[in-house]
């Protein structure tokens, strides 16, 4: 008799809703930890929402939308057949981040040297800390940086490849057709933006700068 009521109380601990929420945990850790591979090689993510609020099912389908940061606090959508259950959730993620290496002037263009990646918590650096240090290759400061400092992106800007007043080749193509002809940048532009050319003819044309210094225009 005994052991039938000690088994029973096994029964009851394995399906009982912390045990419940300790799966859940443990799959929301797999899901954002595949999902931030190449980026964060530890997760930890803690279930905030409260047990009687979870989904019902074993293995619910995850997503979140997909302007949605990775880490912090996040609102995962949970999906058991028709059921919809959104979970809040934080996550914290440890990776590598890029800092400045030396002191950067405003208007400085960043090199290998001024630059290197540190390992730390992401979920706690400013938004839009950059990961990637590729990222910063010759780019242009547009604020004083100190060693040290967390990289953003609303810090640089990617140096001119056009500058406004410089002679471009603007190349035309179409549908088996390439067409070559010069013109004058009417703006400065990196590599990727867009950039005005007014024509030897006097037209004012719109295209995309590519990496050798074309303009590029799809008719």
């Amino acid at each position: 008799m005994q052991t039938l009521i000690r088994g029973i109380a096994i029964l009851a601990l394995l399906f009982s809703p912390l045990s419940h929420a300790q799966d859940l945990n443990a799959l929301l850790n797999d899901w954002f930890a595949q999902r931030l591979a190449g980026f964060s090689d530890e997760v930890v993510v803690t279930i905030r929402t409260a047990p009687n609020l979870l989904p019902h099912c074993e293995t619910p389908t995850l997503s979140v939308t997909g302007s949605a940061k990775l880490w912090g606090n996040v609102n995962v959508l949970a999906r058991c057949n028709n059921e919809k259950r959104y979970i809040q959730v934080n996550v914290q993620a440890t990776g590598h981040y890029v800092v400045a290496a030396v002191p950067v002037a405003r208007g400085g263009t960043l090199s290998q040297a001024s630059v290197t990646l540190k390992r730390g918590r992401l979920d706690q650096l400013p938004p839009r800390t950059i990961l990637d240090i590729n990222q910063v290759q010759d780019a242009v400061s547009l604020r004083d940086l100190a060693p040290g400092q967390p990289v953003q992106l609303n810090m640089l800007r990617q140096a001119w490849r056009i500058k406004a007043g410089q002679r471009v080749q603007v190349v035309a193509t179409g549908d088996g057709f390439s067409v070559n002809a010069e013109g004058k940048a009417l703006n400065n532009a990196a590599v990727a933006q867009n950039v005005r050319v007014r024509m030897l003819s006097g037209q004012v044309v719109s295209g995309i700068v590519d990496p050798d210094g074309n303009i590029l225009i799809n008719l």
